[in-house]
């Protein structure tokens, strides 16, 4: 197995291991050793299906059952595409559609869940012919270029993370009743310890506000820390090749999906998710030998 620098902060290539193998122990471990330290791996040339995807993602953690009113909604794979069963585009005005354009602001998955994902695990099956392609940022770097006073401000702070906050952003409609029933806005903490990493940054378009704080002054100080990750040396850019699957860190890294011509050219990507053992608290350490 060898490790590809693609970014002089974090993210790895990872050449000569293939996800459907029966891999010793020692090998997946490599494998996390490297999640924990690099944030975002990618494996290129990956010919599998559903079933062996979900196979690699569950040896590395408990995987999430997709959300009502997701595509893949009661089972482990969530499908993210623009276009129907029979191949054809769906209309700009689609639910998917809209659901996409909202994956076109910085996240990280699950935030928005009572325990969220850890890992998502991003496979590409048909992608658009240019563009379309998925940007990473380094929160461990955000944070670490924050300054002390606001370090120490926002060490002990909760967040409050919320689905419908974040589509109401695209479509105040776009949110049902039985979601919002299901996915009850949560707390989660503002900043996450990954012990020997450091500490990384947890926000992103779910968080709708900050525990103690008035509406006020809390959407200033989260329009003041979400301008931090559009700082260019703290970001990568996935250029997507058909086969491509990218095991990435919700908890160190945010991302976000970047347009294409989603009239003309068909992208169908499929995610599994791999859940957090139990929900975070601000004393939560990660990127221990018993962890991911």
């Amino acid at each position: 197995m060898e490790l590809i620098p693609l970014h002089p902060l974090f993210a790895i290539e990872v050449r000569d291991f293939h996800l459907c193998k029966e891999h010793h122990d020692s090998e997946l471990e490599n494998i996390k050793k490297a999640f924990r330290r690099y944030s975002v791996l990618v494996f290129r040339d990956q010919k599998i299906d559903d079933s062996c995807q979900i196979r690699f993602s569950e040896r590395l953690g408990p995987l999430e059952t997709t959300k009502l009113g997701t595509d893949g909604a009661g089972t482990k794979l969530v499908r993210l595409t623009n276009m129907d069963s029979g191949g054809r585009i769906l209309r700009q005005s689609s639910r998917a559609l809209l659901n996409n354009k909202a994956n076109q602001i910085w996240h990280s998955d699950s935030s928005f869940k009572r325990i969220p994902a850890r890992a998502s695990v991003l496979r590409a099956v048909v992608i658009p012919p240019e563009r379309g392609e998925t940007e990473y940022v380094s929160q461990r770097a955000v944070y670490k270029s924050l300054s002390l006073d606001l370090k120490q401000k926002i060490g002990r702070m909760w967040g409050i993370h919320d689905y419908s906050h974040s589509r109401a952003r695209i479509d105040s409609e776009l949110v049902t009743e039985d979601e919002k029933r299901v996915l009850p806005p949560v707390r989660q903490p503002m900043v996450i310890n990954h012990g020997p990493y450091g500490k990384s940054l947890y926000i992103g378009a779910h968080l709708s506000k900050i525990e103690g704080m008035g509406q006020e002054e809390g959407s200033g100080l989260i329009q003041q820390l979400m301008k931090l990750p559009d700082k260019k040396p703290f970001i990568y850019r996935h250029r997507w090749k058909v086969h491509d699957v990218v095991l990435w860190d919700n908890l160190s890294v945010m991302h976000r999906a970047t347009p294409f011509e989603n009239q003309n050219s068909g992208r169908t990507m499929v995610r599994t998710t791999i859940s957090c053992k139990e929900k975070l608290n601000l004393n939560s350490v990660f990127g221990t030998h018993e962890d991911l």
